[in-house]
């Protein structure tokens, strides 16, 4: 008896021991299974960069198209009783050629501008080369046209100098100057440094690739020739751009990012030996249309007190990294204002967790910019497009927040959650996220700055990294102008010819004319050009050159 009634006891702590034991490994998968949600939600991030749409725009199904057949039941659409009728214009017969519209250039369908080069080229059949040719009339020329390419088009200029004197007379003879060159004792034309920067900064071809061109044009000419060429060009433009900064600085509303560069290396000792140095472009957008790219080797707040300090005073518009907040905070001639696409983005990544409240997220947000599309195409400005966004957006802005804390108020969701993540973030920066609202000039999102930094990451795939932090910071000079001269609708070979040339000539206090902006109501509509160019004229000594093509 004694034996069977203490077989439950010696046993107790057995049992403890194993539910002890379960209650751990319990934790233990739910560690592990929340490990394999964020691994899997990083591994479907990565595949959306490699293989994804590239584009956030939402795609919803209209109602009623369920299928792409209606069934045979189903009524047909009632014709409108005034409909716009449309004439299309069929196939010729016996051509196979569809007729073209009017406003179509040729029958090729090559379309071009009136600045666009056209060469003759006259085609004469052997009937009217021969012999015969007088029996026949020539009655009409038929026209068509092709688009050619000349490969690595480079051209020598031969630059023939008289050497005169006057004569019965022992004056020294004279040689006639040379024409203007933009680099003293350089063998590179103004339509060279011109072509060296758009090819690099616009179409990103780096410069040994140009290199090959022209070696396989049969010109020799050493890298480090076309890198220095390309350095004093640069530096004749940094005056250019110092002014373009303190026009964007005095700007009301100032939209500002950053993005990273690698410029320099570590060293040639120690673990890092051989690497590039991380550097960072901060690009300034401002109210003129105007983009300056600033850089910085860092990413703390400090080169945002340096680059702005006390010159700039207004709305600061930027994505949700903290430094621009503290920054803003901090001085009081500053509002912050933040980017709704930003904050968009956080719910998108919580799409696949959570389809249903994302998608009512998102259509919340697109409500605000269909208000938007609306004052755009009602070119609504000032007090109006204030008046608007306060009648309209306002209430969907509230009803959005109010949204988003009922959604955490809920409960059932981790603070390590996708959607949680996306909550805290628009909440946190609900003041920051409505000053659009009130500010007609400030627009909700950062949009088109990053349409204006996107030659950066597109260059970082041809050139990868900038060789020396110098050399960023002539990427970012070059780069100022050739993106505000596509801002402004300017063809950047066209100014930088132009520019290049003036500089030297334009007083120094009006520095500020040089700018894309201004240069396009000064200079644009007569433009300096290059020798080569055949509508060039010699601007200093107001004679024509004759270029001979050999």
């Amino acid at each position: 008896m004694n034996s069977t009634a203490s077989a439950p006891q010696s046993n107790a702590p057995s049992y403890s021991a194993l539910a002890e034991e379960n209650a751990l490994q319990r934790e233990q998968l739910d560690a592990q299974a929340e490990a394999i949600r964020q691994l899997k939600h990083q591994l479907d991030w990565f595949k959306r960069q490699l293989f994804g749409p590239k584009s956030e725009k939402q795609v919803y199904d209209l109602p009623g198209q369920d299928s792409l057949f209606q069934p045979d039941e189903a009524p047909l659409p009632e014709k409108p009783a005034e409909e716009e009728k449309r004439t299309v214009k069929a196939y010729q017969r016996g051509t196979g050629k569809k007729q073209r519209d009017d406003d179509c250039l040729n029958d090729t369908g090559l379309r071009f501008t009136a600045d666009v080069p056209v060469e003759v080229v006259e085609h004469l059949p052997s009937e009217l080369t021969g012999p015969d040719a007088d029996q026949y009339d020539i009655i009409g020329t038929k026209t068509t046209y092709r688009l050619a390419q000349r490969a690595s088009s480079y051209v020598v200029l031969k630059m023939e100098r008289p050497v005169f004197r006057r004569k019965g007379t022992d004056q020294k003879s004279v040689t006639t100057p040379a024409p203007f060159n933009v680099l003293d004792n350089s063998l590179g034309d103004v339509s060279l440094l011109a072509g060296l920067l758009v090819d690099k900064f616009q179409f990103h071809l780096p410069l040994y690739r140009q290199h090959q061109r022209i070696q396989q044009a049969g010109i020799t000419v050493s890298r480090s020739t076309l890198t220095n060429l390309v350095k004093r060009a640069i530096d004749l433009l940094r005056p250019i751009v110092d002014a373009q900064t303190d026009n964007v600085l005095r700007s009301r509303v100032l939209a500002m990012d950053e993005t990273p560069i690698k410029a320099g290396h570590q060293g040639r000792a120690g673990p890092q030996k051989g690497k590039m140095k991380a550097g960072w472009f901060w690009p300034l957008y401002g109210d003129a249309d105007e983009v300056v790219f600033t850089y910085s080797h860092s990413r703390g707040r400090a080169h945002i007190e340096a680059t702005l300090s006390d010159s700039f005073s207004g709305t600061l518009i930027s994505d949700g990294y903290a430094a621009y907040a503290r920054y803003a905070a901090a001085q009081a001639n500053v509002t912050h204002a933040q980017c709704w696409v930003h904050s968009r983005r956080y719910f998108i990544e919580a799409q696949k967790e959570h389809p249903e409240p994302v998608a009512e997220a998102l259509q919340q947000i697109a409500a605000l910019y269909k208000n938007e599309e609306k004052i755009r195409t009602q070119n609504l400005t000032g007090e109006k497009k204030r008046q608007y966004r306060l009648e309209h957006s306002k209430p969907v802005v509230s009803d959005f927040f109010q949204w988003c804390r009922d959604q955490l108020e809920q409960g059932g969701l981790l603070p390590s959650d996708s959607l949680t993540k996306a909550l805290n973030y628009v909440l946190s920066r609900e003041a920051s996220l409505t000053v659009f609202l009130e500010n007609p000039d400030v627009q909700p999102d950062t949009n088109h700055l990053e349409r204006a930094l996107r030659p950066i990451p597109l260059g970082r795939k041809n050139w990868l990294f900038c060789w020396t932090e110098l050399g960023a910071e002539h990427l970012g000079i070059i780069q100022s102008l050739i993106s505000t001269c596509k801002l402004h609708d300017i063809n950047p070979y066209t100014y930088l010819v132009d520019v290049l040339q003036r500089i030297s000539q334009h007083p120094a206090r009006d520095v500020a004319d040089l700018t894309p902006r201004l240069w396009k109501l000064r200079f644009a509509d007569t433009p300096l050009r290059a020798l080569i160019d055949p509508r060039h004229t010699d601007w200093q000594n107001k004679q024509p050159e004759t270029v001979h093509a050999h």
